[in-house]
């Protein structure tokens, strides 16, 4: 019984840790609350993350959604949060919020950030964490033409790294 308590906190610490460190990598707590409730709000608008990842990503025939997970992706410009999907054929991310850029002529675009990176294409998947920091853990996945991608301020990371490793496994 006392082992079985035990695990009960150490998973129950492992989320509330996950929660503050989504939280914290926002440079706003409530531009990341309304990126949130809008996420929520298309998860209820198209009936879950399996098929907000249809949509988006437009899957192949015979692709099945493994795991969704909220986590930020690194950018040059700072971490953007979003979903990241895993499927049987690729590992794909969604922004939660549109981004606004200038075009050189003034104009504003709003578009959703995504990136879709084919399973094949997967090298390898590394678990890391902040030296200074270990509660802090990163995800990075490498291509096969050696980019990388960084994910972070997952609020569930042991399930996105097994499901990554999972996905990249069964190529």
């Amino acid at each position: 019984m006392i082992a079985m308590i035990r695990k009960l906190g150490r998973k129950a610490d492992s989320f509330v840790n996950g929660i503050l460190d989504h939280v914290k990598l926002s440079p706003n707590v409530a531009e990341t609350v309304k990126g949130k409730l809008w996420l929520v709000a298309k998860l209820v608008q198209f009936g879950g993350s399996g098929k907000i990842f249809q949509k988006l990503f437009n899957l192949r025939q015979g692709d099945k959604l493994l795991s969704s997970s909220h986590c930020y992706l690194s950018t040059t410009a700072g971490p953007i949060a979003g979903l990241l999907f895993i499927s049987t054929n690729a590992v794909a991310f969604c922004s939660d919020r549109p981004i606004i850029i200038t075009s050189p002529h003034g104009e504003l675009g709003r578009f959703n950030y995504k990136v879709m990176i084919p399973v094949k294409k997967m090298k390898r998947v590394n678990q890391t964490e902040n030296v200074s920091n270990p509660s802090k853990k990163y995800i990075q996945v490498v291509t096969v033409d050696d980019f990388d991608f960084w994910f972070m301020g997952f609020l569930n990371y042991g399930k996105a790294f097994k499901f990554l490793q999972k996905g990249v496994s069964e190529d």
